[in-house]
């Protein structure tokens, strides 16, 4: 089984997760870390894996390889 993503925090990093992005609200829309899995594989293949944001408020979908010390987790839906 891959290694969790996790939050600075050393929460792990869960789908639909809401977070600050930048200091903007977002999502986690996906965690991409295993590559048997066909949603995330494309994403650990090229990028090693990461996380998909969705940043409604500025920037749209964003793919982040790694843990930027800008996304701050804020609740868990």
């Amino acid at each position: 089984m891959p290694q969790p993503l996790e939050y600075r925090t050393s929460e792990e990093i869960q789908k639909s997760d809401r977070v600050l992005f930048n200091g903007r609200p977002a999502e986690i829309e996906l965690v991409a870390i295993n590559p048997e899995d066909p949603e995330e594989s494309r994403f650990v293949e090229n990028y090693g894996g990461g996380v998909m944001i969705i940043d409604p408020h500025g920037l749209g979908r964003v793919f982040a390889r790694a843990l930027d010390e800008d996304l701050v987790f804020v609740a868990r839906q």
